[in-house]
């Protein structure tokens, strides 16, 4: 089988407000960043598929003659864009070695990466070679696992033919149209429930459309239009478990239920004046006071998330060291550890950026200027990526 070599990326995400309050029926926005995920797929005449993830040190490969011992009989259905095959996965943690309770990053990788690879390239497999590269840090709740599967999607898509490259002899960089969009996302959120057993489609999305996406009890809404907003991310690196946190909430909730819901309502309050606000600023010009009004919501969630319990000390470390600087900070995601976003006007001067910056990692925490609102999933041509400081075996 012929197939077309492509590089393609998909953003990271992270939660702008909400967190918490989503699992109760609020509504969330989450938010692409301009930190993206790369992966390169390669056609060998090697009869062996080949998988790098230098970012996790796994370099794997199988004989394709082994793999095509995991298809079904002739005839039978293999697993489809709708439907997770409940017995593919099954035969698949056998063939890997993994067991049912085994969630370590390097197994989920690789069970995502099969179970696509098998069920796009279902009629005749291919031999290939996938190389894979992050600048997202994984488990840290920003969306890294989902940029893979969204870049695995649009890679064997395209590379299959099922969908067609969107690059022209004019452009570097393309995006797809959205009858394309939408069969990647649902290919990429398969590979999320490989991962993660039952993810909300959020990341996925993110990682597929990129922007702003409005989420509430299942329904997602992409901002139709979007500013573009400096952040710094920072990586407190304080492991946490979001089942853990999620289950306090609700603790907390069933103990002080007329305390804690008028939180969560007004955590509902914030997304939603968040979303007017930056809907104003995609429309006109930003102003100061629009900036104002981003950074009082940014405080006002902070409180909200601390008096809910899923706070930290190192997240009252960040916050208290960037508004040293003039600058207001949130955790994003569950929270108990983790990451936080600080917000960056457009007037901050690039000494306070890189004296924050410095000020977090005499903290013992990882720290990066990107955007938010940043595209979704792109394909590239090498040239557009030549100079971009990715590894070697990207380009």
């Amino acid at each position: 089988m012929q197939i077309k070599e492509c590089i393609v990326s998909a953003p990271g995400k992270a939660i702008l407000h909400g967190e918490h309050a989503v699992v109760h029926g609020k509504v969330a926005l989450a938010v692409s960043l301009n930190l993206r995920t790369y992966l390169r797929l390669q056609a060998t005449s090697t009869s062996k598929v080949c998988i790098n993830l230098p970012n996790i040190n796994t370099f794997l490969s199988w004989d394709v003659a082994v793999l095509k011992q995991l298809l079904p009989d002739s005839g039978a259905e293999l697993g489809n864009v709708n439907e997770l095959d409940a017995e593919l996965v099954r035969m698949l943690r056998n063939f890997v070695g993994v067991s049912n309770g085994t969630l370590d990053t390097r197994s989920m990788a690789i069970l995502a990466f099969l179970y696509i690879y098998l069920c796009v390239f279902a009629k005749e497999l291919p031999s290939l070679t996938v190389s894979v590269w992050s600048e997202l840090p994984t488990g840290a709740g920003l969306g890294s696992s989902a940029a893979y599967s969204v870049c695995l999607a649009a890679a064997m898509l395209s590379a299959s033919g099922t969908i067609p490259s969107p690059l022209s002899d004019q452009e570097n960089t393309a995006r797809w149209g959205e009858v394309e969009m939408e069969l990647i996302n649902r290919w990429a959120f398969q590979g999320e429930r490989i991962i993660h057993g039952n993810p909300s489609g959020v990341d996925n999305a993110v990682g597929t459309w990129g922007g702003i996406l409005r989420y509430r009890s299942g329904k997602i809404t992409a901002l139709s239009r979007v500013p573009m907003l400096r952040i710094l991310l920072t990586n407190t690196k304080v492991p946490r478990s979001t089942k853990v946190l999620v289950a306090g909430v609700k603790d907390k909730m069933n103990k002080f239920p007329s305390i804690i819901n008028p939180v969560l309502e007004s955590v509902d309050a914030v997304s939603c004046t968040c979303e007017q606000t930056l809907t104003e600023m995609a429309s006109d010009t930003p102003t100061p006071e629009h900036y104002n009004v981003l950074e009082e919501l940014i405080d006002i969630n902070q409180h909200h998330l601390n008096v809910i319990g899923v706070g930290h000390t190192t997240l009252d470390t960040l916050c208290q060291v960037t508004l040293a600087r003039g600058l207001h900070s949130k955790l994003t995601g569950a929270g108990g550890g983790g990451c936080g976003i600080t917000l960056l006007r457009p007037e901050t001067e690039c000494s306070v950026i890189q004296n924050t910056i410095q000020d977090l990692k005499d903290c013992g925490y990882d720290c990066w200027e990107t955007r938010i609102g940043a595209a979704g999933v792109q394909q590239h041509s090498p040239l557009a990526l030549h100079d971009s400081g990715l590894p070697s075996l990207l380009l």
